[in-house]
């Protein structure tokens, strides 16, 4: 299974912190979420969200500028930030871009 970013740019003993971007249309790997984390959309777009059958969850949209905070519970992630606060989706998942430009996060997993 892959990571749950692009390109992980730094690690340490509190967090790792990965760049993540994905083409429109794009869909990342199957993965799976570890630990608690928070991202920063720096291009937001529509991603359309998979479970790890394949079933489709929904659109979750993502705004630019957007910042989100998720905790890990029970093999679920749980959206605590104002935007799409309560949310729920498995750990395990895949996104798809659904909008017509380039998807840009950093996210940043806590150890």
């Amino acid at each position: 299974m892959a990571g749950v970013g692009s390109e992980k740019v730094f690690e340490n003993d509190k967090v790792i912190v990965w760049n993540f971007t994905l083409e429109p249309g794009e869909c990342t790997p199957l993965h799976t979420h570890e630990r608690d984390y928070v991202w920063y959309a720096i291009a937001g777009a529509p991603l359309q969200i998979y479970d790890e059958e394949g079933k489709d969850l929904g659109v979750f949209d993502v705004p630019t500028g957007g910042i989100f905070s998720l905790k890990l519970e029970h093999g679920y992630l749980e959206v605590l930030s104002e935007i799409g606060k309560g949310a729920r989706v498995p750990a395990t998942h895949k996104a798809l871009n659904a909008g017509p430009t380039p998807y840009r996060e950093v996210l940043i997993e806590y150890k």
